[in-house]
Formats: C-alpha cells, sequence, structure tokens
C-alpha cells in the first residue's frame, strides 16, 4: 500500500510539472493541485462540484472565494499557509474586498452545500481567516486560523455546520463566531444541527461566541487564554436564542485583559456566559481558574443581555468548578427569571447567591 502510495505521487508530479494540474480522482471527480505562486482563486473557478482543489505546503498572498457545492479546498496540514497579498491589484475579489482570507458564499436565494475547508493554516487577514454565509453542511476541519483582525472562523446565515479539530488563536474578536446575521436584528435562527467539537481556542478575545442562534452543540473542545470562554448570546428578539447545548468542554484560566467595545464592557476571567438566552443546557463541562472583576467574571455567569434581556429555563448541570473568581457559579438574574434556571449535580466551591452548588 505505501508502494503505491508514493507511485501515485510520483505519477501525479510528473503530470502536473509545475503548473497547476489536475489529477482524476475517484468517481469521476478531479483534484487539483496547485503549488505556491500559482493562483488559488484560477484552481477553484476551474473545478466543479465533488472536485478536490489541493495545496501543495508553502504560502500563498491571495483571498479566495468558494461558491460551488461540494467542493474540497484542502491544504496538506499548517504548512500550507494563506495570507493577505501584498499586490493591491490582486485584490480582486469580494472576499479580499471584505478582509477575509477564504469566503465560502452562497446566494440570497440558495444556500451552497457541502464545501469543506481543511488542513491549513490562515493568518493575517484584516477581517476573518475563514469567512461563510449561506451554506448548507459546510465542514472547516484541522484550520489553523491565526493572528486575524475579528475573527478566526466565522459562520452566519447557515446550517448543518460542522467546525471539528481547528486551532483558532490570537483572533481580535472570536476565535470561532457563529450568528444569524450580523447586519440586521431579527431573531434567532435555527442552525439544524451545528457542530462545534474538538477545538483549541487560545488568545482570542472570545473563544467561542454563539450568537442569537438555535439547535446545535458546543462541546468537547479546549478553550483557554482567552478572555472569556464561551459567550452564548440573545436578546430581547423572538425567536428567543438557546435551545442549544454546551458541554464537556475544558475551560481554564481564560483571564486575558480585554477593554470594552461598542457592545460589550471590559473582559477578563470569563468562562462560560449565557446573557438573554433560554432552554440551553451546560452540562458536564470542566471550568477552573477563570478570575476578573468584571460584571460577566466567573467560572458560569448568567448574565442579563446588553439590552435588559434576561435568561430563562437554562440547565447548568453536573459541570465540575473550582477556583474561578468571584465565583463558579455566578447568577446575576433578578428573582423574577432567576428561579427558572436551574443549577444541579454541579461540584463547586462558591456562588453567587449563594446555594447554587
Amino acid at each position: 500500500m505505501k508502494k503505491c502510495h508514493v507511485v501515485y505521487l510520483v505519477c501525479t508530479a510528473a503530470m502536473i510539472g509545475t503548473g497547476i494540474g489536475a489529477a482524476p480522482a475517484s468517481a469521476g471527480h478531479t483534484t487539483h493541485v496547485v503549488h505556491p505562486g500559482e493562483s488559488i482563486q484560477k484552481a477553484v473557478d476551474a473545478a466543479r462540484s465533488g472536485d478536490t482543489v489541493l495545496l501543495t505546503p508553502g504560502t500563498y498572498h491571495e483571498s479566495v472565494k468558494v461558491s460551488t457545492p461540494g467542493l474540497t479546498l484542502r491544504g496538506m496540514g499548517r504548512d500550507t499557509v494563506i495570507k493577505p497579498s501584498t499586490e493591491k491589484a490582486a485584490e480582486e475579489n469580494t472576499c479580499a474586498e471584505g478582509g477575509d482570507g477564504i469566503c465560502v458564499i452562497g446566494t440570497k436565494d440558495e444556500n451552497v452545500k457541502g464545501v469543506t475547508v481543511a488542513n491549513l493554516t490562515v493568518t493575517g487577514f484584516k477581517r476573518t481567516g475563514v469567512f461563510s454565509m449561506a451554506t448548507d453542511g459546510l465542514t472547516v476541519r484541522n484550520v489553523t486560523a491565526v493572528k486575524n483582525g475579528v475573527w478566526g472562523i466565522a459562520q452566519e446565515q447557515s446550517i448543518h455546520g460542522i467546525f471539528r479539530s481547528n486551532t483558532a488563536r490570537d483572533n481580535g474578536d472570536a476565535g470561532i463566531f457563529l450568528a444569524n446575521t450580523i447586519k440586521a436584528e431579527e431573531g434567532a435562527a435555527d442552525t439544524q444541527g451545528t457542530e462545534v467539537a474538538h477545538n483549541r481556542l487560545e488568545g482570542n478575545r472570545i473563544g467561542v461566541t454563539v450568537r442569537r442562534l438555535r439547535n446545535l452543540a458546543v462541546a468537547d473542545n479546549y478553550i483557554t487564554g482567552n478572555c472569556a470562554g464561551v459567550f452564548v448570546v440573545g436578546d430581547e428578539n423572538k425567536p428567543k436564542a438557546g435551545d442549544l447545548v454546551v458541554r464537556d468542554n475544558y475551560v481554564v484560566s481564560n483571564n486575558k485583559s480585554c477593554p470594552k467595545t461598542d457592545r460589550l464592557e471590559a473582559l477578563q476571567g470569563s468562562g462560560i456566559v449565557l446573557t438573554g438566552v433560554e432552554k440551553v443546557l451546560v452540562a458536564d463541562n470542566t471550568v477552573e481558574g477563570n478570575s476578573g472583576k468584571s460584571s460577566m467574571s466567573g467560572g458560569i455567569v448568567l448574565a442579563k443581555s446588553m439590552v435588559g434581556a434576561g435568561n430563562s429555563k437554562n440547565e447548568v448541570n453536573g459541570n465540575n468548578l473550582r477556583d474561578n473568581s468571584p465565583a463558579d457559579l455566578v447568577n446575576a438574574e433578578t428573582a423574577d427569571t432567576a428561579e427558572s434556571n436551574t443549577f444541579t449535580g454541579n461540584t463547586c466551591g462558591a456562588s453567587k447567591p449563594a446555594g447554587l452548588c
């Protein structure tokens, strides 16, 4: 098997020479091989549904827009690096104009389906490393999104997304950001089972932000060194954000200090925060060493949203918490809503108000 694999690579190299090559793949699909110095966008534009655009190791200076359903854009590991173009003339597509690295974009009338982005690094973009909108079944896997100006990986107006085994580090806002829409005030959208799992989120403003969404899972992630670990955000719009799961995450020492913004106060030492949401299950997480003096500092925190919307019918169950300050569990709700949120089976040392542990 190893010998056959080597022969295949040699044959492929001979076929493609020094230009963009197309190697036949199974089921009639084609693998388009791109080398540093060649255009990823040209290969993407030439590809058909079901094809793979394979990026060999090295650095590529461009933004890439994908709108072909079923396309796979794949590198060969972290040494496949996409950075902003150094030439203004090359900034021709809307992805580059928006300050993003890789964009997967459907249309107003139809989601683009079944796209995969995998096994590469995207870094240094003004806004987002990987941005997607109007997608169905997008998979982002084994992507390293580092030092992008706003988000590492972001998605809006999409369903059935899978974000798995990525690293998002030192991005200006959230490592992974999921929202209904960022341009309008609307009720929460149903993601139809989007999954954020087994990612490492470190050194961002917020590890994971879930904003005005329903029906998804944030599970089994390692979240450390951010100003806040996980934010689940809602507001007064209907349907209300929530009806989702945050479970089995390791949320430790998110004690970076971040100044206030137009939408949010200064942050430090927040583990998992629910604000203005309903029916969220926060279960079986390990939450340790998150410490700060913000109103949302602490291990697991329930707080009103920036427009005063409360939390209701949320369940905080079976979590292991220790060494969080000002407390492991914090319920900052008013009396009329606080009683509808339940805290059961958690292992912790202190709570505000007392009696939640």
